[in-house]
């Protein structure tokens, strides 16, 4: 896959999961340090084992949004502010 930029919070639910599988931690535990459902946590634990920690990171990362604006219609809207 190549060069994977992590935030703070995707090395911290890395840690986290990596706890479960190794058994030092609860799926419940991890939720709620996570702030998340038992439900959310054991998905994230099924991604983190067959894809590792790439498998973590939200996919649309580095992607436009489907809502933003065309760059010279905002270019256009910024000038009629001013």
């Amino acid at each position: 896959m190549g060069l994977v930029t992590m935030s703070e919070r995707d090395l911290q639910r890395i840690g986290i999961l990596s706890e479960v599988l190794a058994r030092r931690r609860t799926e419940v535990s991890a939720a709620a340090v996570l702030s998340l459902s038992t439900r959310q946590t054991r998905r994230l634990l099924t991604a983190y084992r067959d894809g590792g920690g790439a498998a973590l990171i939200h996919k649309a990362r580095g992607r436009a949004s489907n809502n933003s604006l065309n760059t010279g219609l905002r270019e256009y809207a910024v000038e009629l502010v001013r």
